[in-house]
C-alpha cells in the first residue's frame, strides 16, 4: 500500500450508544450517580480498613487495595464518558486514546493478579488454618500487592507499542464507549492480524491463568469445607468467600467473553453491554458486596462513625 497517499488520524470519535442519542442528558445523569457511589463506596471501604486496626488482616487489605484499584479503574474511562454524554463533539486524542487503553487495562491486569492474590489467601486460612499467620504475614501481603500493581503496569506495553506504530488514515469512528484495543484495531490501514494474535496471547496468559489459579483455589476450598462436620462450621467458612467468589464471577464472567477470542470482527452491541458491566457495574457493586455483606465491615464503619461523632461534639 502507498503510505504517501495517507492522511494521518490525530483524533478519534468515540460513538458510545448511537442509538440512544435522545436520552444521552438521562444517560448523563444516570452515569454520575453511579460514578459519584463507586467513588464514596470504595473510598469509604479504603478509609475504614486503613483506619480500624480489628481490620488489619491480609483479606482486608487486600479488599482495601481492591477498592483503591476500583477508583483508578473508573477515573480511566467513565470522566471521559460523561464528557462525551453532553458534547456533541465526542473526540479523544491519538495519545489521550493510548494512554486511556493502557491505564484501562493496566488496571484490569492488576485486578485480575489482585483477585487471585486474594483467592490464595482464602485457601490458606480455609485449608491450612494452623499455618496461615506464619505463611501469610503482613510483608508476604504488602509484596503480593506491590506485585499486582507492577504486573499490572508492566502488561500493555508490548500491546499498546504495537499500536502505536499502526497507521491510521480514516475513518476515525471508534464504535464502543471507550478506547480499547478491538474497535481501535479496526480502524487501522493495515493488516493487524499480528496484533490481534499478540492481544490473544497476552489476555489468554493473563486471565485465562489467574482464572484458572482463582478456580483451582475454590475447588480446594470447597473440597475442604465439605469436610467440616458441622453445618455451622460449613457456613460460616462458606461466607468469608462468599464476597470474593461474586466479584470473581461479575468480573471474569464479562472480560473473558470480551478480551479471550480469536477474531477480529465482533457485534458491536454486545461488546458495549460487555463493556459497561465490566467497567461500570463491577466497580459499583464491589462496595456493597464487601460492606452489606460484611459484618466486620460494617462493624469497623460503625465505630469509625462514633468515633468521628465523639470527636466532633468533644469540646
Amino acid at each position: 500500500m502507498d503510505t504517501g497517499n495517507w492522511s494521518k488520524v490525530t483524533e478519534f470519535v468515540i460513538l458510545g450508544f448511537p442509538q440512544l442519542q435522545g436520552v444521552q442528558t438521562y444517560l448523563f445523569f444516570l452515569l454520575l450517580l453511579i460514578y459519584l457511589v463507586t467513588i464514596l463506596g470504595n473510598l469509604l471501604i479504603f478509609l475504614v480498613v486503613r483506619l480500624d486496626v480489628k481490620l488489619h488482616t491480609p483479606m482486608y487489605q487486600f479488599i482495601s487495595v481492591l477498592s483503591l484499584l476500583e477508583l483508578g479503574y473508573t477515573a480511566t474511562t467513565i470522566p471521559k464518558m460523561l464528557a462525551n454524554l453532553l458534547n456533541k463533539k465526542k473526540t479523544i486524542s491519538f495519545s489521550g486514546c493510548l494512554l486511556q487503553i493502557y491505564f484501562f487495562h493496566s488496571f484490569g491486569a492488576s485486578e485480575c493478579y489482585l483477585l487471585t492474590a486474594m483467592a490464595y489467601d482464602r485457601y490458606l486460612a480455609i485449608c491450612r488454618p494452623l499455618q496461615y499467620p506464619t505463611l501469610m504475614t503482613p510483608p508476604l501481603c504488602n509484596k503480593m500487592s506491590a506485585g499486582c500493581w507492577l504486573g499490572g503496569l508492566a502488561g500493555p506495553i508490548a500491546e499498546i507499542s504495537l499500536v502505536s506504530w499502526l497507521p491510521f488514515c480514516g475513518p476515525n469512528h471508534i464504535q464502543h464507549i471507550f478506547c480499547d484495543f478491538p474497535p481501535v484495531l479496526s480502524l487501522a490501514c493495515t493488516d493487524t492480524s499480528i496484533n490481534i494474535l499478540v492481544d490473544f496471547i497476552i489476555n489468554s496468559c493473563k486471565i485465562l491463568v489467574t482464572f484458572l489459579l482463582i478456580l483451582t483455589s475454590y475447588v480446594l476450598i470447597i473440597l475442604t469445607v465439605l469436610s467440616i462436620p458441622s453445618s455451622e462450621g460449613k457456613k460460616k467458612a462458606f461466607s468469608t468467600c462468599a464476597s470474593h467468589l461474586t466479584v470473581v464471577i461479575i468480573f471474569y464472567g464479562s472480560i473473558l467473553f470480551m478480551y479471550v477470542r480469536l477474531k477480529k470482527s465482533y457485534s458491536l452491541d454486545y461488546d458495549r453491554a460487555l463493556a459497561v458491566v465490566y467497567s461500570i457495574l463491577t466497580p459499583f457493586l464491589n462496595p456493597f458486596i464487601y460492606s452489606l455483606r460484611n459484618k466486620e465491615i460494617k462493624d469497623a464503619l460503625r465505630r469509625q462513625l462514633q468515633r468521628a461523632v465523639t470527636l466532633h461534639i468533644e469540646p
